[in-house]
């Protein structure tokens, strides 16, 4: 059997509700603050959402931002922060070699439906739709326009994977390092979900959507009183390399990618099943040749519905149920659900408890559903382990995709 080359994270570009580098998003987890805010959007009207406040400006100029996506501008500044928080000259790379991989939940309803408004205000002239909507729509929009900013020649599209998506993005990143396909590979999520009202009209119509007087405790996964999904928008994408390469210029590694899986349920549109989502995550435990008990941390998907948290913790239960030492928390409590972004966003914020032991807790946990009980839940207070070696990141999707990833501290 042919040994892969083992693959590390050695930088992180992120923006999410609470904070646009990993340092203030870390500060805000451990902290309990949320990002979710008051929000307003044409049609749809008042509601909540998980907001960004990044500075587009930082990596872009004021044409190239109104002539692009804001998916895309999210994958510009992750990108960006990802490359210098590596200390990459991507000078000294062969440009056909640095791939771009994001996931996406979706792309293009923002635009059209921003088309759509403009031409009604003329009367539905098609003369006043932009010659710009169709690569503002196209599914590689976030990917090519990252290729244009950063002036590479790689492979540059995204992975269409629901909610799942940000996994997705970070797996196929790491087989394209392990192929010999590329030498840098910009991995991760990212989403704009917040900017289209169709995906606020369709939660509310489904009942799904997040409500409360306090908006910072809208988002409670596992509560009893939960309610619904809080839409956010954000992003995170990672500098993976070849271990080899990156101890070569002298890397500073955050974690080592060490085993995935993505699977799909087969049983519904939209209701998870937790016997698909218990095989993903043993698929994933088993590609990193590792135990359920040598998990220390379990990232959770968990989105604050009342039938999606269930059947995550059922799939949880049955794979770590007698296992002491495996720690459970969730992220969405802060941020709300940023789709394609989520999984990754998620993971960075639980990559620094590699270095000082804590893991972050899950807030808004006033009372804990009976059925959402699972062993070592970290609520409402982050709670020192000790030590954190081995991290499962979890995130599931509509149509049934489930996908999950194992990363390990990386010790020389």
């Amino acid at each position: 059997m042919v040994e892969l080359p083992r693959v590390v994270i050695t930088g992180v570009g992120i923006t999410s509700p609470n904070g646009n580098d990993l340092g203030t998003v870390r500060k805000n987890l451990l902290a309990g603050v949320s990002g979710v805010q008051p929000y307003e959007i044409r049609y749809f009207g008042k509601t909540l959402a998980g907001i960004c406040d990044f500075d587009p400006l930082r990596y872009q100029k004021k044409k190239e931002v109104r002539r692009g996506t804001r998916a895309g501008g999210v994958a510009i500044y992750c990108a960006n922060e990802a490359v210098r928080d590596a200390g990459v000259d991507l000078s000294r790379y062969d440009k056909q070699r640095v791939g771009i991989y994001p996931g996406v939940t979706e792309h293009g309803n923002v635009e059209t439906e921003n088309e759509v408004y403009n031409v009604s205000q003329y009367d539905y002239d098609l003369r006043f739709w932009s010659h710009h909507h169709n690569p503002r729509t196209v599914a590689n929009n976030p990917a090519g326009e990252v290729v244009l900013n950063l002036d590479l020649r790689g492979p540059a599209y995204c992975l269409g994977g629901a909610c799942a998506a940000g996994n997705l993005g970070l797996i196929h990143g790491a087989q394209m390092l392990q192929l010999g396909e590329v030498d840098l590979a910009l991995a991760g999520g990212v989403s704009e979900a917040i900017h289209t009202f169709g995906i606020f009209a369709s939660f509310a119509s489904q009942g799904a959507l997040a409500k409360h007087d306090d908006p910072t405790r809208a988002s409670r996964p596992f509560d009893k009183d939960r309610n619904g999904i809080v839409v956010s928008e954000g992003g995170c994408l990672y500098m993976l390399e070849r271990l080899e390469d990156a101890e070569k210029r002298g890397a500073r590694i955050y974690g080592e990618l060490i085993g995935h899986r993505i699977n799909s349920d087969g049983t519904d549109f939209v209701l998870p099943d937790p016997a698909g989502q218990n095989a993903c995550i043993r698929g994933a435990l088993a590609s990193a040749g590792i135990e359920p008990d040598e998990v220390d941390l379990v990232s959770t998907h968990a989105t604050s519905t009342p039938s999606g948290d269930v059947a995550e913790v059922t799939a949880v239960r049955e794979v770590f149920g007698d296992c002491e030492g495996v720690y459970v928390n969730n992220t969405k409590s802060y941020i709300g659900h940023a789709m394609g972004g989520a999984a990754a966003i998620e993971l960075a914020g639980n990559l620094p408890s590699f270095d000082d032991g804590v893991v972050h807790p899950t807030i808004n946990l006033d009372q804990l559903d009976p059925e959402c009980e699972v062993r070592n839940l970290v609520a409402n207070e982050a709670r020192d382990v000790g030590a954190v070696r081995t991290i499962l990141n979890m995130s599931f999707g509509m149509l049934g995709i489930n996908s999950a990833v194992v990363i390990r501290r990386f010790d020389p």
